[in-house]
């Protein structure tokens, strides 16, 4: 008898077809960037490819969607700003939870950039391989195989992020929950993970990033961030 046994891999929260998931990732990509004049003159495509997607998924979808076409440029522009820029709890930078500006965030940037560069994806200087909408966009796009793989390890952080947008009342956080939906359920370690993760906050030690976010390399698939 083998002593190796195949090991499934968990199904995801929502149970929906491949496609259905690639393409939930690709939405949230987008509707997770800055919304600018192009995101904002495709709000009803989004609402288009929306209705492909399994009924918990474009629940959770809607709110942001509405809010985006009911908002004047300028306020969404604010919010975004406030949401994701000015509170340190609602990073969409995966890394900046467990390390902050720290030398051994270095470290845990180099994952995104190796596992992009296996798949033949190159990054421009203009991000940070972890932020969050590069990596769906990779997952959806390019890997799903590989992207799927760091989506998963920082499952903790993309709940603790939910979690942090819920509380303050964003309707971002939809966007948050969709994307956990389509990974394994939460586990106990990861409820372990995020307690952690939430009661000591990142590190403030800085750091000059440099080195990693200014990678002379281009990803075509991206959206170009703010």
């Amino acid at each position: 008898m083998s002593l190796l046994k195949l090991r499934r891999r968990p199904e995801p929260t929502v149970a929906m077809p491949e496609a259905a998931r690639l393409l939930t990732w690709r939405l949230c990509a987008l509707l997770l960037d800055y919304p600018g004049p192009e995101l904002l003159a495709i709000i009803d495509e989004f609402d288009s490819a929306a209705t492909q997607l399994p009924d918990p998924i474009r629940t959770e979808l809607a709110p942001l969607l509405t809010h985006l076409r009911a908002t004047d440029p300028i306020t969404l522009a604010q919010q975004y700003v406030e949401t994701f820029d000015m509170r340190r709890r609602a990073s969409l930078h995966l890394t900046f939870y467990a390390y902050g500006d720290t030398r051994k965030r270095g470290m845990a940037l180099l994952r995104f950039k190796h596992a992009y560069r296996h798949a033949g994806v190159e990054l421009g200087d203009e991000e940070l391989p972890d932020h969050l909408c590069v990596l769906l966009e990779f997952a959806a796009t390019v890997d799903p195989v590989g992207g799927e793989r760091l989506l998963g390890e920082h499952v903790p952080v993309l709940e603790l992020l939910r979690l942090s947008l819920s509380d303050s009342g964003s309707p971002y956080a939809g966007v948050l929950a969709s994307v956990v939906a389509t990974l394994p359920p939460v586990t106990t370690a990861d409820r372990r993970r995020i307690a952690e993760l939430a009661a000591e906050g990142p590190p403030e030690e800085e750091v000059g990033l440099d080195p990693f976010a200014t990678d002379p390399l281009a990803f075509t698939g991206s959206e170009a961030r703010r």
